[in-house]
């Protein structure tokens, strides 16, 4: 019996260590960024108004865990997810958060207050939309990401460029925005933007990682193309 405790203690404590190193707001931020494309310490730092020391300690926790793994290249320190598995495990949580956690709903309804008309299209509509021509589809994550991974008819523009490159996009189409997921605030600003120029935008609630999850085409730069798993 002694040895079935030991066991089972030792077994327990190894799947805390992965709890332990995800019981963080921002390493939970850096994980949701790191599944969309690799990055460095220092783009990283910048993206979440972190501190390099800071953005190196939460890492670090997450390396040690086993979430993350690392390389050098050069002068930089390049962080990258260990499998597809923790793609699985960060949506565990939010689905979890959404059905246990009325917070999640509040925090969510307030954000979208006086949006109630920016109503996201379905992964449906887009693919009607995108085949048939009448809808532009912009990735608004920073070109990394794109470049990482993007719907196959997707163009990339990323929200730090939209106000430059205006004058580009057609008027008499519709657009598609969409960034990380249901969570990602970016495809929101970019729309609002838009419209506010008077483009007829609207959102895809659905990043990569609900694409993939739904098992629909992908365009990845390790694979040229997917048929919905990276």
């Amino acid at each position: 019996m002694a040895q079935y405790d030991n066991y089972k203690t030792a077994l327990f404590e190894q799947f805390a260590r992965v709890g332990k190193a995800l019981c963080s707001a921002r390493r939970l931020e850096l994980l949701d960024m790191l599944l969309q494309a690799e990055r460095t310490v220092d783009e990283l730092a910048s993206e979440t108004n972190m501190s390099i020391a800071n953005t190196s300690q939460h890492l670090q926790v997450l390396k040690q865990a086993r979430v993350l793994e690392s390389e050098r290249r050069g002068n930089h320190v390049v962080y990258r997810v260990t499998s597809d598995l923790v793609g699985d495990l960060l949506a565990s949580i939010q689905r979890f958060a959404e059905h246990g956690l009325a917070e999640v709903e509040a925090i969510t309804r307030r954000f979208h207050e006086g949006c109630e008309d920016m109503q996201p299209v379905d992964r449906g509509q887009l693919m009607a939309l995108a085949k048939s021509g009448d809808a532009i589809v912009l990735d608004v994550r920073p070109r990394a990401e794109y470049e990482a991974c993007h719907l196959p008819f997707a163009e990339s523009l990323p929200l730090d460029e939209l106000d430059e490159r205006l004058a580009s996009l057609p008027r008499d189409r519709q657009i598609v925005a969409y960034c990380r997921g249901p969570y990602c605030v970016l495809a929101v600003e970019a729309v609002e933007r838009l419209r506010e120029k008077g483009f007829d935008a609207v959102r895809l609630e659905d990043g990569v990682r609900e694409w993939q999850e739904h098992g629909l085409p992908l365009e990845c730069a390790a694979t040229e193309s997917t048929d919905g798993r990276r």
